[in-house]
């Protein structure tokens, strides 16, 4: 994720940089803080959460270079733009059909060049699953697979992390379904490169997909990191 943001990141005359759904801990906001310094030493991170509770709670971390406070999807900046918001795991309790207003709403907090990156990880952030969206756009422009190689068996088990939109659109005659499938397919056949380790196999599997149609982004420097990226189009809902 810090991958994609990194551009809109260094251009920012105002890098702030939105945690949304931080959580029960700050943990999240202190290590995305901790991240994006990397690239932007001056970075501000706010952590936003519905539950005063939870924003209380992060209150002992907060200093000059983080801060939090209680809001939602209307992204309370006073009067800023965020050059970034990741909201991870937020979407999860809602109905599909109210992806696209919370969405709409979060994009509308963006700064010129902005980024909003919203997806579903494990608990232990192992595996990931993220769309991307800029400044008021309403329908995402990628979609991106993020998992730690080791121990894995079949792409598709990952699905059950898989974004809100897409999740219940798993069955046959879906695009992400049948995305799903070419994976496994193309994992199955990389299975001889699995003697020169888990990393060797994936990068065959995803040399593999571009080569029978798939249209893959990004270099072979993310995919070896367990990163998958495609046009959103490609798995759109029909």
């Amino acid at each position: 994720m810090a991958h994609e943001a990194a551009p809109a990141l260094r251009a920012a005359a105002d890098p702030v940089v939105v945690d949304l759904g931080y959580g029960a801990a700050a943990w999240t906001a202190l290590d995305l803080r901790d991240r994006l310094r990397r690239v932007r030493p001056d970075v501000r991170v706010v952590g936003i959460e519905i539950d005063p509770d939870r924003v209380a709670a992060a209150a002992p971390y907060a200093d000059a270079t983080l801060s939090f406070r209680r809001g939602g999807f209307e992204v309370p900046l006073d009067g800023r733009d965020a050059v970034v918001v990741r909201a991870f795991n937020v979407l999860r309790q809602y109905d599909e059909g109210e992806v696209g207003d919370a969405w709409a709403r979060m994009t509308a907090r963006l700064a010129a060049g902005g980024l909003l990156v919203e997806g579903t990880c494990d608990e232990l952030g192992r595996h990931a699953w993220w769309v991307a969206l800029g400044p008021g756009e309403t329908e995402p422009r990628t979609l991106t697979l993020s998992t730690r190689l080791a121990g894995l068996t079949r792409p598709s088990d990952l699905a059950e992390r898989l974004p809100k939109a897409l999740i219940h659109r798993n069955v046959p005659g879906e695009r992400v379904h049948a995305f799903l499938v070419d994976l496994d397919r193309a994992w199955a056949a990389a299975a001889p490169h699995a003697s020169f380790g888990v990393r060797q196999r994936w990068l065959a599997t995803v040399r593999a997909l571009r080569e029978t149609g798939t249209p893959v982004l990004g270099t072979p420097t993310r995919w070896r990191l367990g990163e998958l990226t495609i046009p959103w189009s490609h798995v759109a809902p029909r």
